[in-house]
């Protein structure tokens, strides 16, 4: 069943080489979905609109198998769709388009270049030996910020120059590796002049400072913007290192002055100074976030945008200190008079991204989270929001066209990967908001696929409370049959079960293999009020375990193409866990169990992980504290690992060992168990990838393997 490819060979212009990745012609051998077919399709990634002539640039990245790589492309096209032409000419990656007037420059090799709009012309504009990761050109085009890294030695030392080949590493505090790499190196943003020849001498703004900007693990030139006048950058920083960095998440927004080379915190008054903390408890109950100190911005504070007019920047905030999960919200600054407004908070969800906007009705557009889908929503200055659209899709990073009045988003669902789509908004009459689509970049492939069907289905949780989960059911379904079922077990903990498209955890794919997947909104999932969300900080094996069983109970119980004799659950991350732990609390409802980068054991994890305000602010406390919690003792006494010996059921464990956020050795310690017990177990290892699966090849080995264990046990 696997995707007969015919893959176009990229004929370079400049370097004269070959590169076989690039948008392919493709005849499936089936009207299912494979795993070739998956990652045969094109991947929308950055894009920017030019403000004068509505011209959109945007890029898309390819993969090949056979060469377990990508080849990563830049197009251009009109806003209706119109004028699509290939930019790239050459077998190296152009990445991160922008405008720069009415040329457009973009990243090739760790460098900037530039080129006119028909992809001719280019020139290379700066030379840094390949060092920049990534760039923002100030709105009068004079100025260019520059992101790259640096060496830091505070935490990992650096060997002695005698020693060159020594591979050791000296460690002498914590956040010594971060997400999958030691921290060896951090980025700093840098500032340079633009001129005719090219991008001058760059400055860093952080010169002397041992904190990084952007912020680990996934932060990028959006944590940084321009003023409209060109004369400051607002930028996002966490100025901690150590012990202080890895059980904190306080970054704050600052302001650089470009010409005077001066800073200050948008965030907290002048001369702040935090209240000490017990590194081993919770933040949750510190002086840290006492209600008096909240107004000092404890939390993530990220991404500030400066508005049109010059007069405010807004950026994304969380309230407290050590809760990555807290609430985002929009918070507006004055620059005139230093105040400040939390404009969502009649929005009980979370912000994910935003844009200003020249409507006088709406001063902001941005997407968020509710009951499972992520639409667009539009605020005024009197703190009226409005749901602009209303589908189930996911829409994701917002950009204003250039007039003020439209908006580029890209859209995706559990059928349909991300495309890019013109939205005109109406905040008065919303059901008037127009959306086009503009790209089709997979639509040769989605043709030859039949879909599989989803809807939504609301049970009662056993306290009470409305719980709403996602049935998705396989293409060509016949109602008079029975399928196999899969529970899916969202991670985060506090992710939502949204319209989410995933080159791994594909219900499309799934649902193509013949299964029935039941995905519930759980307990501890934003979209349905801030109460249902953080019920689960402390409580990871109580209601929300409950939650899980009673979807898939309601499931078998009503749903009668549901076959509760072959059923299993699967899930990574706190899916992962939530695995492990319904393994020894199934009562025999499924039949296998699959956990992709699962927390087994909660001790070791505790000091495993890098993060560690994370198990801090869900564990209440460290596992040798005396005067724990009761949150604290019911998290370690219900850990997975305790309750092997009620195990029974055949389960696979896949786990990447550059997982510095869960370490492999938790699931290496859950598939040992799993075989000294007798049950039949396998593990699937991936010694080069992370809390993710990003290499072709693993990616093809990680679905191959995922559905042999499902059909061995459930078809």
């Amino acid at each position: 069943m696997a995707a007969a490819l015919a893959i176009i060979t990229w004929a370079p212009m400049e370097a004269q080489e070959k590169v076989n990745i690039g948008k392919s012609n493709i005849t499936l051998q089936s009207d299912r979905l494979t795993p070739e077919g998956l990652w045969a399709m094109g991947r929308i990634g950055a894009y920017a609109p030019n403000a004068g002539s509505g011209k959109i640039v945007y890029q898309v990245g390819y993969y090949s198998v056979k060469e377990n790589r990508s080849h990563h492309v830049l197009y251009l096209m009109q806003a209706d769709g119109t004028g699509q032409r290939l930019l790239t000419q050459s077998a190296d990656n152009e990445t991160d388009p922008a405008w720069l007037g009415d040329r457009i420059v973009f990243l090739k090799g760790g460098e900037i270049w530039s080129m006119d709009s028909n992809g001719g012309d280019r020139r290379q504009l700066s030379h840094t030996e390949g060092a920049v990761e990534g760039f923002k050109f100030s709105p009068d085009g004079n100025k260019v910020i520059l992101l790259k890294s640096i060496p830091f030695h505070d935490i990992i030392k650096e060997n002695p120059s005698d020693l060159p080949k020594a591979t050791g590493r000296l460690v002498t505090d914590l956040m010594y590796r971060h997400w999958d790499h030691y921290v060896e190196s951090i980025q700093h943003p840098f500032v340079a002049s633009v001129n005719a020849d090219g991008i001058g001498t760059a400055t860093d703004i952080l010169e002397g400072e041992p904190f990084e900007c952007p912020m680990e693990p996934f932060g990028g030139i959006e944590q940084l913007d321009w003023s409209t006048d060109s004369r400051q950058i607002a930028y996002t920083c966490r100025k901690k290192t150590g012990t202080a960095y890895s059980i904190s998440t306080d970054s704050d927004i600052f302001l650089y002055d470009v010409e005077k080379k001066t800073t200050r915190n948008l965030c907290k008054p002048e001369g702040y100074v935090a209240p000490a903390v017990d590194a081993t408890k919770t933040l949750r109950h510190q002086a840290v976030n006492a209600p008096e100190n909240l107004k000092n911005n404890p939390g993530y504070d990220q991404n500030p945008q400066f508005s049109p007019d010059g007069k405010y920047v807004a950026w994304l905030s969380m309230a407290r200190d050590g809760y990555e999960s807290d609430r985002m919200r929009l918070c507006v600054y004055n620059l005139a008079d230093g105040s400040k407004r939390y404009i969502t908070e009649t929005f009980d969800s979370n912000v994910d991204d935003f844009c200003w906007s020249d409507n006088k009705d709406a001063m902001i557009y941005f997407i968020g989270v509710w009951h499972g889908t992520e639409n667009l929503y539009a605020i005024n200055w009197k703190g009226e929001v409005k749901q602009l659209t209303n589908t189930w899709h996911d829409f994701g990073s917002l950009k204003m066209l250039g007039d003020g009045k439209r908006i580029i988003a890209e859209r995706h669902c559990y059928t349909q990967p991300a495309d890019l789509y013109l939205i005109t908004p109406n905040f008065k009459k919303p059901e008037k908001t127009a959306i086009n689509q503009f790209t089709f970049e997979n639509k040769h492939i989605l043709d030859q696929l039949a879909k599989p069907t989803v809807e939504q289905r609301w049970v009662k949780t056993t306290d009470n409370k409305d719980m709403m989960y996602w049935v998705i059911r396989p293409p060509h379904f016949d109602a008079t049959k029975k399928y196999p079922t899969l529970l899916f077990c969202e991670g985060g903990p506090q992710s939502p079960v949204s319209q989410f498209w995933s080159y791994r955890w594909n219900f499309m794919i799934m649902a193509s293999q013949g299964y029935v997947i039941i995905a519930p909104n759980r307990h501890g999932l934003p979209g349905f009020g801030s109460e249902w969300c953080e019920e689960i900080s402390g409580d990871w094996t109580g209601q929300c375990m409950d939650d899980y069983l009673t979807a898939i109970d309601d499931a078998a119980a009503n749903l009668p193409y549901v076959d509760k004799d072959r059923m299993g659950a699967v899930g990574a991350s706190f899916g992962g866990f939530s695995v492990y732990y319904l393994a020894g609390h199934h009562d025999k409802r499924f039949k296998c169990f699959i956990a992709h980068d699962g927390a087994f054991n909660l001790e070791a994890m505790y000091t495993e992980t890098e993060e560690n305000w994370f198990s801090n602010w869900e564990y209440d406390d460290a596992y040798w504290n005396k005067d724990q919690t009761a949150n604290a003792r019911k998290t370690y006494e219900n850990s997975p690992h305790r309750f092997i010996d009620q195990w029974d059921t055949p389960i696979l464990c896949i786990h990447g060992e550059k997982d510095y956020r869960i370490n492999a050795t938790q699931g290496m310690s859950a598939f040992n168990a799993a075989r000294m017990k007798g049950i039949e177990a396998q593990l699937l290892i991936f010694p080069d990838e992370n809390h993710w699966v990003l290499k072709p090849q693993n990616g093809i080995l990680w679905q191959r393997t995922y559905f042999n264990w499902l059909d061995r046990w459930l078809k």
